[in-house]
């Protein structure tokens, strides 16, 4: 590789951690940046909307709280030999800066940049810090925050710069939302790799009893895990409703785009995308997060009105029906919905973000 400054990008092996390091490294490549990925083979599945120019490096790295007791045993040591590899690479191809997303394969490249003094950052998405984010927080030279505010350590200070989000997403910022009317209805359903079955179990269900006029009109893009596809797509049929039902939908923002309703676990990734592209939802936060982060980062659309907040511990058919019906029938509550989602988006997060990374390298 030759030519420009280099940036390491550290993130974890989830769509949450991955999408807006994906994001970052689409706007350094367009000022001129020569980008390397650092991550684990989870990271790797998340890595085919990076842009080819950017290099991927797999590292050894582990989730203590994954393979039982053998697996806590190891992961110190397999995090130590990703931390080995990071500093032999980092000498050979020195980074004017190491940009940190979270989750543990971050480890290796934000502890080898501590020990060669290399400048460094982390980006943390949430409302509350995430565990490896916590642990670099104090040995960094800038924090930026997704969500304002941010439940920081204390003593450490965040710049608020938003959540980043993909080229895919901008390009359809700000999209015309075509309310519900008497039109075909499309209904977008999203919930994550760990947070998808709950939703798989409600939201069939909870679709299959709105009032037939509703139904005869609706089309559901469901995201769902792979072992539950079937079942769903069995209980949309049987009540009669068309339905797409995937693991992962390459296009979630072309999807979003044309929904009316939007029924989201509340990831900050996915609260991004619905802020920027502006659309009306009904957030169930995934109570197992760490630290319950994902009903923190659900606040602010709940209290602006841009957002149901429907907590998983009243969560039920009934309950979803009810407040799809809502919405769904209100064609001036979804359109205020909508406006008031556009009002929290922050477009330009990325920029910001750069700008940050512009100000640390040397």
């Amino acid at each position: 590789m030759s030519g420009g400054r280099l940036a390491l990008i550290a993130a974890g092996g989830t769509g949450g951690h991955m999408f807006p390091a994906q994001a970052l490294a689409e706007r350094l490549l367009a000022e001129g940046w020569r980008v390397k990925l650092s991550t684990d083979d989870r990271g790797a599945r998340y890595a085919a909307g990076f842009p080819p120019q950017v290099v991927r490096e797999i590292v050894r790295s582990a989730t203590p709280a994954r393979g039982g007791a053998l697996g806590k045993l190891a992961a110190p040591f397999r995090i130590g030999q990703g931390l080995a590899a990071a500093v032999r690479t980092m000498r050979r191809d020195r980074p004017a800066v190491v940009v940190g997303f979270g989750g543990y394969p971050s480890i290796p490249a934000l502890g080898a940049a501590s020990l060669l003094g290399v400048p460094r950052m982390i980006h943390e998405q949430n409302g509350i810090m995430g565990r490896v984010n916590r642990i670099f927080a104090r040995r960094v030279d800038r924090v930026a925050c997704g969500i304002w505010p941010t439940e920081l350590p204390e003593g450490v200070g965040g710049t608020h710069v938003g959540n980043p989000v993909r080229q895919a997403v901008l390009d359809h910022a700000a999209a015309p939302y075509q309310p519900p009317g008497d039109g075909p209805l499309h209904l977008l359903v999203i919930g994550g790799s760990q947070g998808a079955r709950r939703l798989s179990d409600v939201v069939p269900a909870a679709v299959a009893a709105l009032p037939p006029d509703l139904r005869a009109r609706l089309t559901v893009s469901h995201q769902a895990r792979a072992e539950d596809a079937d079942r769903v797509t069995r209980a949309y049929a049987d009540a009669g409703i068309t339905a797409e039902v995937q693991p992962f939908f390459a296009d979630v923002p072309e999807r979003m785009a044309r929904a009316q309703l939007v029924v989201s676990r509340a990831g900050a990734s996915s609260l991004a995308d619905l802020t920027v592209i502006g659309r009306p939802a009904i957030l169930i936060p995934y109570p197992s997060a760490a630290g319950n982060h994902q009903s923190a980062n659900a606040r602010a659309l709940a209290e602006s009105g841009a957002a149901v907040l429907l907590p998983e511990s009243v969560l039920d058919t009934e309950s979803l029906t009810r407040d799809l019906r809502a919405i769904l029938t209100d064609s001036q509550r979804a359109c205020t919905m909508a406006q008031a989602a556009l009002s929290l988006g922050r477009p330009d997060a990325a920029a910001r973000l750069h700008d940050l990374v512009t100000e640390l390298s040397p």
